[in-house]
């Protein structure tokens, strides 16, 4: 049976944009009936809705393309990840965000987080560290979660390993209360809308990191520097974030970038000569960890190289990775 693809304005029981074409599209490609459309526009529209929506990115393509659902079954789970029920105003703000008619309040920048020093270190060195951009009690709550959803004791080193995440540092937590009491912090929604310039922001799903010491057993299994985005240029502007959720020292596993190479990423592509930017020896290009206190959100430009580091002192580290778009962003479908 040939399968249709919705349009991006058909709603279902929901009442809300895209998803019916987010769902019907996934299901063509999922039966070899339609290709990825390499279209930037769409893609930006789906990570609107799937923020907006409160979801993950990965765990909704998880589901879509491993699952197969039937509209109704799809529509159903994303009530469930939301609890049962979406608020009205939030489905209001989906719908005009999607159909381009956004509430213009919606573009203020609000109160600055960021010192014009500040500024100036990120246009320098392509990072910034937003101190206190949640409370204490806010980063021990993330930082316990952490702990229960592994089934670790933070004062027993011997149930630090082993967890069900396997030899990751990847911690698939997204939806507990404490990770959104986080990501609804207006210091981390301002710090983020000084660096894009507007307001109308979603924030990310994503999940927690925790990194133990090294032991004989555990060696460090990254990920390494690497860059999450298509070197393909001119590269948009697009940032990302981690927020230590306990004080990490340099040798703790800390967050790893080079500094200021979002203003040498080109000159150094085109001295490669077509050689594959990401089999190159980046530790060569002067990675730097970058140490911090609970609370501490570092963003950083996406042209980075970036990564953790291998735990070399007597904590382990933990985080939350917290990022934030407008509506409307720039996105290269060319990957490279």
């Amino acid at each position: 049976m040939s399968l249709v693809v919705a349009s991006s304005e058909e709603v279902g029981a929901l009442g809300i944009r895209h998803v019916k074409h987010l769902w019907s599209r996934c299901m063509a490609q999922r039966a070899g009936q339609a290709k990825p459309s390499g279209d930037a526009d769409e893609w930006v529209a789906d990570g609107t809705l799937i923020f907006g929506l409160g979801l993950g990115l990965h765990e909704t393509l998880r589901y879509l393309y491993g699952e197969a659902p039937a509209f109704d079954q799809f529509e159903r789970w994303i009530l469930e990840k939301n609890g049962g029920a979406i608020d009205a105003r939030r489905i209001n703000r989906i719908n005009a965000a999607l159909a381009g008619t956004p509430d213009p309040a919606e573009m203020e920048l609000g109160e600055p987080v960021l010192t014009p020093e500040d500024l100036a270190f990120w246009h320098q060195n392509g990072y910034v560290v937003l101190h206190d951009a949640v409370a204490p009690e806010n980063c021990a709550a993330a930082a316990q979660a952490i702990y229960d959803f592994l089934g670790m004791d933070p004062e027993e080193p011997r149930t630090w390993y082993g967890g069900p995440q396997g030899h990751s540092i990847w911690i698939p937590l997204l939806h507990h209360p404490a990770f959104w009491a986080n990501r609804n912090s207006p210091r981390i929604h301002s710090a983020f809308a000084q660096l894009w310039g507007r307001g109308d922001l979603w924030v990310s799903v994503d999940q927690g990191g925790m990194n133990p010491p090294e032991t004989p057993g555990w060696r460090f299994p990254g990920p390494h520097l690497h860059w999450d985005t298509s070197l393909e240029m001119p590269m948009p502007f697009g940032v990302q974030g981690i927020l230590y959720l306990t004080d990490t020292e340099a040798t703790q596993g800390a967050f790893t970038c080079v500094p200021g190479f979002h203003l040498k990423i080109e000159g150094w592509l085109k001295s490669l000569g077509g050689a594959d930017p990401r089999q190159q020896d980046l530790q060569a290009l002067g990675p730097q960890p970058i140490a911090g206190k609970a609370g501490d959100l570092i963003i950083w430009h996406h042209a980075l190289p970036h990564g953790s580091s291998p735990n070399r002192a007597r904590r382990p580290r933990v985080v939350q990775y917290i990022f934030m778009r407008p509506t409307r962003w720039e996105y290269n479908s060319r990957w490279k």
